[in-house]
């Protein structure tokens, strides 16, 4: 354990390493990445996508190696036992810092299928990591607000397009679809601008996980609702880094696949698109709950 180092020399080993976990494993990603971009076949689809799926996970393992060696991290967990690696999950969370997919990676990997995100459009440019996130077939996603796609109907069609085209893909390998509600990290700014209803949460945008089980709702075995808190404030990249992440708490509940659901035409109908509404609003409300409860326990 290396947390004995000062704040900012342990971020820099933390940093180096995390650096170093990416140049091992990427340049590997990519070779075979580009062999299936050469033999775009879906028998060679079949045997790569395998291949590259390990690479990452190693990649991860790696990346929770130098966690354990930089981090002395009190971890408070419930709710991940029992999982299956060969099914395929849809999961949730809320999102506040960029550690929140450290935790999530570290916490799944090996549990269930490899994560894979709906990322934003403009993060492709991103180097080295817009490389691995396209190898990975991690979808590129625009993600324009309501009050956009009523101005720019046609949009709409686009990224539901978009969405079933990523789904294609998943659907090949177990996958697990991350999705984050929020589609962005919580800040009281942004809070107080969406003067949103929820104590801890921003509002939930319900039409990226709509289209993911539209698709392929027929796939997952579960929906997994994930909450994580920071009672001791939430990190940012560098604070998490530099081993100032003392405490996380991470809940995670399997939540049947609403059938009912499933094969709406959220893009087209107004009243799927109510239903859902609905139904994310519930959980949302049960998750700003469950939030004030965990911070509250962690206090006394």
């Amino acid at each position: 354990m290396l947390n004995f180092l000062p704040a900012p020399l342990l971020g820099l080993v933390a940093f180096l390493l995390l650096l170093l976990n990416i140049m091992v494993w990427v340049p590997l990603l990519l070779a075979f990445a580009i062999v299936r971009l050469v033999l775009p076949f879906k028998s060679v689809r079949l045997v790569i996508d395998p291949v590259l799926v390990r690479i990452a996970e190693a990649w991860i393992a790696g990346n929770s190696g130098w966690m354990v060696l930089t981090q002395a991290m009190d971890w408070d967990v419930q709710g991940v036992a029992g999982l299956d690696r060969g099914g395929w999950y849809l999961v949730n969370s809320n999102h506040q810092t960029w550690a929140d997919i450290f935790v999530l990676q570290h916490l799944f990997n090996r549990r269930i299928p490899l994560l894979k995100f709906f990322i934003k459009d403009q993060l492709k440019w991103v180097p080295v990591m817009g490389l691995a996130w396209w190898a990975l077939d991690f979808p590129f996603m625009r993600r324009h607000s309501e009050e956009y796609l009523k101005l720019h109907p046609e949009m709409r069609g686009k990224d539901q397009a978009a969405t079933r085209r990523a789904c294609e893909k998943f659907a090949l390998i177990p996958t697990s679809v991350m999705n984050f509600l929020e589609g962005t990290r919580f800040t009281p700014a942004k809070h107080q601008r969406q003067q949103s209803p929820y104590r801890h949460l921003l509002k939930p945008k319900a039409g990226g996980i709509a289209l993911a089980l539209n698709a392929m709702g027929d796939r997952f075995r579960a929906i997994l609702d994930v909450t994580i808190v920071y009672p001791d404030g939430t990190p940012n990249f560098w604070d998490f880094l530099c081993g100032r992440m003392r405490r996380v708490i991470v809940r995670v509940q399997s939540l049947p696949v609403p059938e009912q659901l499933m094969k709406g035409d959220y893009a087209g109908d107004p009243a799927v698109r109510e239903a859902f509404g609905q139904w994310v609003q519930k959980l949302w409300q049960d998750k700003d709950a469950q939030i004030a409860r965990l911070l509250a326990e962690a206090k006394t």
